[in-house]
């Protein structure tokens, strides 16, 4: 058991009593909580062992690396800001819980830098070049949970192993978020990252909920977003993914032996994602990827201006091609890898040409969907043959998903360098085409719950189900709610 304080001086549980024609109501605010002692806040906090916990609303300066010895905790409490100097990374060998709130986030940033909004170009904007570190959780990580978190221009080069053995980790990584223990859990929930050099996150094995984040500015010339590998089993849901160098969401069996990478990858907006990517074009996609023996279930997303579909790597042969698992295994939470019940909408024929990706670099096995919009197998036809390359120029500017505030036909080429949410509302409209055409939960379409804890503080605040609106937004308010 984890001995906890509970703070008193007003941050108790509170009452407050509401009348209505049912009689009273008492609504329970949920109580910060305090593990451990208090960390001090005098001057700027060293290299060294941490835990306790950092209390609310207080700013910090960390000078060098933070290491979480395995068995203990470190807490963050809501409103909380880490000025991270000198590269400083958050080492992980125990339990790391950050507490935002909506109204109070936590931040972790380098102060030296200053978000920017319009235009981002690779080599004047400072997000793709790394301030602070990011937080490395290894093999006795029993769990990170981050909720309500801002994580702002992370990535610095790792300059030391912090784990031995880690044979998915070397020097010089440039990663916001690592977790590499097969028998922990990580919660990503409600929070956002900002700007990174290559991979925002990378996930060896575990069980996960990355749940209602947005992630602007991912990866400089390459990186995906939210990257799991090895036997990672989780969701990756109602995130909205602005700007990534290349996929917003991916999955892929590498580095290990324990089993299949397997994710529900559903109700996400991916939006200018796959333009930054220096690599062979087509090798790595644009918004989704489903790669090396993983599986993966892919629904109900909102796919707009991203230089390629959801993508199920084919192989062999090609620039580094990895088979997706696409057989049929029933004792498998994602019994088999699918893509389908996705929207997409494209402002060039470079891009709707690529709604079902094609063999332009590799082998894919991206089949087209009757039940996606717009319905590609149709307009493919049934002598299409996957991987071929087609002409969508008549895809182009079809299907506006009438977001609430964004240019749609948008500029030319705006969806290369617009990387960030900036003032733009990506909820959708009354009358939105994206609305009422998603899929809800099925064996088909599952959503993961198994291995994930509901608390409040010690796992997820809640795991939302697929809704029926394509995108991260659903009309009755509730997926992301940034």
């Amino acid at each position: 058991m984890k001995k906890l304080q509970i703070l008193s001086l007003g941050l108790s549980v509170l009452l407050l009593a509401a009348c209505s024609k049912g009689g009273n109501k008492a609504v329970v605010s949920a109580a910060q909580i305090q593990v451990g002692q208090a960390i001090p806040n005098s001057g700027v906090l060293p290299k060294g062992t941490y835990k306790g916990t950092f209390l609310a609303n207080q700013t910090y300066t960390i000078g060098g690396d933070i290491t979480i010895n395995a068995g203990d905790t470190l807490l963050i409490q809501k409103g909380v800001k880490l000025n991270m100097t000198n590269g400083a990374n958050i080492i992980v060998n125990g339990d790391l819980v950050s507490l935002g709130t909506q109204a109070s986030p936590v931040t972790i940033t380098d102060p030296r830098r200053t978000k920017t909004t319009g235009a981002s170009i690779l080599g004047s904007d400072s997000a793709y070049v790394g301030g602070w570190g990011g937080i490395y959780a290894g093999p006795t990580s029993k769990l990170v949970v981050i909720k309500w978190t801002h994580l702002d221009f992370g990535g610095a080069p790792l300059k030391a192993l912090p784990f031995p053995n880690s044979n998915s980790l070397s020097v010089g990584a440039e990663y916001i978020l690592y977790f590499m223990n097969p028998a922990g859990v990580f919660i990503m929930e409600d929070s956002w990252l900002y700007g990174s050099p290559d991979d925002a996150t990378r996930f060896y094995g575990g069980t996960y909920n990355i749940m209602r984040n947005t992630m602007e500015k991912a990866g400089s010339s390459g990186g995906d977003g939210f990257n799991a590998k090895g036997s990672a089993v989780g969701n990756m849901a109602y995130n909205l993914v602005i700007g990534g160098a290349t996929n917003g969401t991916k999955s892929a069996s590498d580095g290990t032996t324990a089993g299949e990478d397997q994710f529900a990858m559903y109700n996400n907006t991916y939006v200018n994602d796959g333009f930054r990517n220096n690599g062979v074009y087509g090798a790595r996609s644009g918004s989704i990827e489903v790669e090396n023996n993983s599986r993966a279930a892919v629904f109900n997303n909102l796919v707009v201006d991203c230089a390629f579909g959801s993508r199920i790597a084919g192989g062999p042969g090609g620039a580094k091609v990895y088979l997706a698992d696409t057989t049929l295994n029933t004792s498998d939470i994602i019994q088999k890898t699918v893509t389908n019940f996705n929207f997409f909408y494209g402002d060039n024929a470079a891009i709707t040409g690529q709604f079902v990706p094609t063999n332009v670099a590799q082998p894919v096995v991206t089949h087209p969907q009757a039940n996606g919009i717009p319905n590609m197998a149709a307009y493919l036809g049934a002598s299409y043959t996957f991987g071929f390359v087609y002409d969508g120029t008549s895809l182009v500017g079809q299907n506006n998903p009438m977001f609430v505030n964004y240019p749609l036909p948008a500029p030319a080429g705006f969806w290369v360098t617009q990387a960030s949410v900036d003032s733009y509302n990506f909820r959708l409209q009354a009358g939105s085409p994206a609305i009422g055409k998603g899929t809800l939960t099925s064996t088909t379409y599952p959503f993961i719950t198994a291995g994930i804890p509901i608390d409040p503080n010690f796992g997820s605040s809640g795991i939302t189900p697929p809704g029926v609106d394509m995108g991260c937004y659903q009309s009755n308010g509730t997926g992301n709610q940034h």
